[in-house]
């Protein structure tokens, strides 16, 4: 093939890859051929083993099928880009098992890209680095049984470890599973507790899917829910405090697994959150720089009264 015909017949392949249907009058519009050309195309493209499947008549038209020989994915450069940096990702996530295929991943697409490709992605992949913090794994196999069962609308059994170590058995209808940056979630109905209920998968422990399938419920957003759960529910202490700053601005300090922020006006938004310890609120708090209004826990008001009297007196021995 010329380069003008290896061009076009990458760009078909971008096309077929776009949408599940495309007919020929639209594909030759799109790359500017004849129909005969999109035809001959079409060919090259089996004969290098891309299964494009055809069917004539009305709603007829080419579509890319799925094939066991299917060769590797062609990438431009925002497509490569975006795919090291995932991967890049993937080698310092959260599932277990992922950073090993992520960097086997790696290894192989280095081999199918182009010569001037390649030298970009290896050069982007050496300058990045992850930094190593407290990540929590989890099983991966228990994670796709999950996905699979909240995708299939089945009920799952598996045993839970409490905060305590205390372990339970439960029966839950899975909804939804919801990924915080350092942990996983599952945002599920427990039929024993008749609620709702947010599990933590690091937590779960032989999760087995049972033969009943469930019609789903009306339910709460699981991505507030996780939230609403991982913020303040389970501690000890649960805050709620008026912030007198706007709410872009404390959204930047509070991380979405840390409180929940609301805007209240320009000036002032709300911040919902929780701890174990009333110091560390207190401290938390007094990071903001800010006027704060507390409206739960009382027992806050005098922690924040305690730790000011332990700051001035500092502030008075200062040299």
């Amino acid at each position: 093939m010329t380069e003008a015909t290896t061009e076009r017949v990458l760009r078909l392949l971008g096309l077929l890859q776009q949408r599940p249907v495309w007919t020929g009058p639209e594909l030759a519009d799109r790359l500017g051929v004849t129909t005969r050309s999109i035809r001959r195309d079409v060919e090259r493209l089996r004969s290098l083993g891309y299964p494009v499947n055809a069917a004539h008549g009305s709603g007829g038209g080419y579509q890319l099928g799925a094939g066991k020989a299917l060769p590797p994915l062609l990438l431009d450069d925002e497509e490569a880009i975006a795919t090291v940096v995932s991967l890049r990702l993937a080698a310092g996530g959260t599932v277990a098992g992922a950073s090993e295929a992520a960097v086997r991943t790696l290894a192989k697409l280095d081999q199918v890209l182009p010569a001037r490709l390649r030298s970009e992605v290896r050069a982007l992949h050496d300058a990045i680095a992850t930094l190593e913090g407290s990540r929590i794994e989890v099983d991966s196999d228990a994670l796709l049984v999950l996905a699979r069962a909240s995708r299939d609308h089945t009920r799952v059994r598996f045993a839970y470890a409490a905060r305590d170590g205390a372990r339970t058995e439960r029966r839950v209808e899975p909804y939804r599973l919801v990924a915080t940056g350092r942990r996983w979630y599952l945002f599920a109905y427990d039929l024993d507790r008749d609620d709702w209920r947010t599990f933590r998968l690091d937590r779960v422990e032989r999760p087995e899917v049972t033969t009943w399938r469930f019609t789903p419920r009306d339910h709460p957003d699981p991505v507030a829910a996780v939230q609403r759960a991982i913020t303040s529910g389970g501690y000890r202490h649960r805050a709620k405090v008026v912030l007198h700053l706007d709410a872009a601005l404390v959204r930047e300090m509070v991380g979405p697994a840390v409180g929940r922020v609301e805007a209240i006006d320009d000036a002032r938004c709300m911040l919902t959150t929780g701890a174990d310890s009333l110091t560390w609120l207190a401290v938390e708090l007094a990071r903001f720089g800010c006027e704060v209004e507390v409206l739960e826990p009382p027992e806050l008001r005098d922690e924040l009264g305690r730790l000011a009297g332990v700051l001035q007196r500092a502030a008075g021995r200062a040299t």
